[in-house]
């Protein structure tokens, strides 16, 4: 009886450390159809798809970019990647908006890497950016979240500081 009591034990402790379904994502930005198990996944990645736009002017600029939502998906970004297309990117939202930087460690392709403030303006851009390159860049005030898009992207679509983000 002793070693049935100790596995229930085990088992009750084991469940409650793990985080709940609700739980899981708390203090996560919420985000339209993440999560969802209908919702598209990169076949590379895994990660969620979601549509994002690039408001310039009076230009509308859509893209369908992964969800970086966790820390392990932050920390891998796009490293390996050898081809990103035109419509495409990677969206890192902050769970606490702060000075952000990026680097491009074994990031084989150039990056426009594109930092989004409190307010869903661009703050700043890091055009280009340095295939394999370990030196930081980095966003010029508080940043909510990161957009990565492909290396010349943003000049080729006029997306400059100040244009409106949302997703």
């Amino acid at each position: 009886m002793t070693s049935a009591w100790l596995l229930a034990a085990l088992c009750a402790g084991l469940m409650a450390c793990s985080p709940s379904a609700e739980g899981a994502n708390a203090g996560s930005p919420a985000v339209e159809g993440a999560g969802d198990d209908t919702s598209a996944r990169h076949p590379e990645s895994g990660l969620a798809i979601i549509d994002l736009a690039v408001v310039s002017g009076d230009k509308r600029h859509t893209f369908r970019v992964e969800l970086a939502d966790t820390p392990q998906a932050q920390a891998k970004g796009l490293m390996f990647r050898t081809a990103l297309g035109d419509n495409e990117g990677m969206l890192f939202p902050s769970d606490v908006p702060d000075i952000r930087s990026f680097w491009m460690k074994n990031t084989p392709i150039p990056l426009d890497i594109i930092f989004i403030g409190l307010e869903n303006e661009v703050i700043n851009i890091a055009a280009n950016t340095e295939p394999y390159s370990l030196e930081s860049v980095y966003s010029e005030g508080i940043a909510s979240a990161v957009l990565e898009l492909r290396g010349g992207r943003a000049a080729e679509l006029g997306i400059k500081p100040g244009d409106r983000v949302t997703w």
